[in-house]
């Protein structure tokens, strides 16, 4: 049986402060300890959090299965069944994500016009990358169209060259990274298991799978070269792309199920706020690659800066209210990712 627990927390993100979308299951981490969210679809995932952009039509709960039920049409439009993560991940960061994957059925080279395989994918998007309305993730390196902020499982279904699983980091500015491991085919009605997990330290992207509970592999690592840049995500999401710009096409249908996110721990955590002598001042644990300001406002309508913007140590950090007006004034804390 399935448990359904829905707490809600508070973290902060770049572009300011904001509220993390609670899952299922949500284990709030000590100082410093990762972040742990659990989804089991027990419940309605857009009734805590998960929401849907492009064609809603290709997302749907099983209320009795109990798990998200999902079309993978690549003639329709990009489209995300996503969930924000209440925080940026960075190249910097360690977090992962596991998941189990059943395909029902797929059908490769549907459209007659574009019979090479097309990617089936799961994996960390930036919103508004994703959205873009010039993306074409089938372009490839393409300064006008590729892909950009992505951290993906690929799977390319056979079409002459071998059923390939390719886990792929796309930077900021359509910078691949990625590997191939083939062949190796997600036969339907077989029950998969993800999980992907990148180091920041050597800059790779581990992922191992099994197939009705044994070993199913080995699947390559990802590894960052030294040009590569840096990324943004700020979701996970069951992703179904568009083949516009590519010579491929796909149509597939399955579940997903038993999604675990591991997520570095909030930007800021332990807060404390009160007066030194007669400066507001607030106080937090901070972590290292992250900017820090205090900000203000009479009116919680029109907010500024009401200390300097301050890097993040990975300790303690004090940031008092050195340009706040005269009189009451509200606070709050911003985290942004340079």
């Amino acid at each position: 049986m399935k448990s359904s627990r829905h707490p809600g927390a508070n973290a902060w993100s770049a572009h300011g402060l904001c509220r993390l979308l609670a899952a299922v299951w949500l284990a709030m981490p000590a100082p410093g300890k990762a972040l742990t969210v659990m989804e089991d679809f027990s419940t309605d995932p857009l009734a805590h959090g998960w929401q849907v952009y492009g064609n809603t039509n290709l997302f749907r709960w099983n209320s009795t299965n109990q798990n998200l039920a999902v079309t993978w049409d690549s003639s329709q439009t990009n489209s995300y069944f996503s969930l924000p993560l209440g925080t940026i991940l960075a190249r910097p960061d360690n977090f992962g994500v596991a998941f189990d994957l059943q395909l029902t059925d797929l059908a490769n080279g549907t459209n007659a016009a574009k019979t090479n395989a097309f990617e089936l994918v799961l994996g960390f998007i930036n919103l508004a990358s994703a959205t873009s309305t010039n993306l074409w993730r089938g372009a490839g390196v393409s300064a006008a169209h590729g892909g950009r902020n992505t951290g993906e499982l690929d799977y390319f279904p056979d079409s002459g060259y071998g059923a390939t699983i390719s886990p792929t980091l796309l930077s900021s500015n359509n910078q691949y990274a990625t590997s191939f491991s083939f062949p190796l085919t997600l036969d339907p009605g077989a029950l998969f298991h993800v999980a992907m997990n990148f180091t920041a330290t050597n800059k790779t992207l581990h992922t191992t799978m099994t197939r009705n509970g044994q070993p199913f592999g080995p699947i390559n690592d990802t590894i960052l070269g030294s040009s590569f840049t840096d990324f943004r995500f700020d979701r996970f999401a069951v992703i179904s792309y568009s083949d516009i710009g590519s010579d491929g096409s796909l149509l597939a249908h399955g579940t997903v199920d038993n999604i675990v996110l591991t997520l570095p721990p909030p930007p800021m955590q332990a807060l404390t706020a009160g007066f030194t002598g007669n400066v507001w001042t607030a106080q937090f644990l901070s972590r290292s690659n992250w900017l820090y300001t205090l900000e203000c406002t009479t009116d919680l309508s029109s907010w500024n800066c009401a200390s300097l913007s301050t890097n993040g140590n990975g300790g303690s950090l004090t940031l008092p209210a050195t340009n706040a007006p005269p009189g009451r004034a509200f606070f709050r804390m911003r985290a942004d990712r340079p």
